[in-house]
């Protein structure tokens, strides 16, 4: 996909990064598939970047649902993202919609099927996102209405810039 971005536009989308790091204390970006770890259970936005150009793609909000009666928070939104089970929905959906779009990817797909290994849905939804090696990067938040103010301002900041929403 070319990238038609005239200077003005690039400026343009740093001041709005620039904007985005003062709304909130953000963690650093880490790759994604090494960050899961240290995700808090606690309510909050979450940010996914392109490893190669760093520019933000997605922005997805936690909540504070959780299994066992125990909060998930991000730590759980994120967990998701990672074992392919959001497929349907964010970041996930994103991803494998651009694997898809990648003949290669897509033939070493049907290699496996051809093979007997067809594997799950969510198997081709977690290798679509591994494939990307996105980085990401949260702000915490106390409570689940904070985090949706909080993803409303960086969505409106950063939607113009190419995030992957529908």
């Amino acid at each position: 996909m070319v990238d038609l971005e005239t200077p003005h536009d690039t400026s343009a989308r740093l001041e709005a990064y620039q904007e985005v790091a003062g709304l909130a204390e953000w963690s650093p970006w880490a790759p994604f598939a090494e960050a899961l770890p240290w995700a808090p259970r606690l309510p909050g936005v979450y940010l996914f970047r392109e490893h190669d150009t760093h520019r933000v793609r997605y922005v997805g909000m936690a909540g504070e649902r959780g299994g066992g009666g125990r909060p998930q928070g991000l730590y759980g939104r994120l967990s998701v993202h990672l074992a392919g089970t959001g497929v349907m929905s964010g970041f996930a959906e994103a991803a494998l919609d651009r694997a898809l779009a990648d003949p290669a990817w897509v033939e070493a797909r049907l290699d496996r099927l051809r093979a007997g290994r067809p594997g799950r849905t969510r198997d081709w939804a977690r290798d679509a996102v591994l494939r990307l090696a996105p980085e990401v990067s949260w702000a915490a938040c106390h409570e689940r209405a904070d985090a949706s103010h909080l993803e409303a301002q960086v969505d409106a900041l950063l939607r113009p810039f190419g995030l992957w929403k529908r």
